[in-house]
């Protein structure tokens, strides 16, 4: 007799909205602080903050999806998650960059510098992602790592 899968059974997951905001805008305002540092000054802070509230509250929401509809009808095979996990951030980072920079381009009047390339929001989305599931992992919490999160 095997010992059953850590993935023998997905559990939905489910978080109390106060909890994602508080963690979501948070993160769009301390990135959009660095940000705006970087960019000039503290005077471009609030649109910034509107920017990076792209990866950090549609992150959340693209991670719901997938662990809640996608993943439970998606092959079992470690391989198949891990590829269509990856996928999906790349995909989703895409379309936050293009966000990022309409809202950039919508709140500003003027249009944003076009220097990076459509697939580098797609890896820096997956850098990010990695980096939050392994965080994640570090405080023994479910996680990209471990095959249950």
């Amino acid at each position: 007799m095997t010992a059953p899968s850590p993935i023998a059974e997905w559990q939905p997951f489910h978080e109390p909205l106060r909890a994602t905001l508080m963690r979501t805008i948070g993160i769009a305002l301390v990135g959009g602080a660095v940000l705006a540092l970087r960019w000039g000054g503290l005077a471009r802070w609030p649109v910034a903050s509107a920017m990076v509230l792209w990866p950090a509250l549609g992150g959340h929401f693209l991670e719901l999806w997938f662990l809640n509809w996608l993943r439970p009808r998606l092959p079992r095979d470690r391989a198949v998650q891990i590829a269509a996990r990856i996928g999906i951030w790349f995909l989703g980072g895409v379309v936050f960059a293009l966000a990022m920079w309409l809202t950039a381009a919508g709140l500003t009047g003027r249009q944003p510098a076009a220097r990076a390339v459509w697939w580098i929001g797609g890896l820096a989305f997956i850098g990010i992602e990695l980096v939050a599931q392994l965080v994640l992992h570090l405080r023994g919490l479910h996680s990209f790592y471990d095959g249950r999160g």
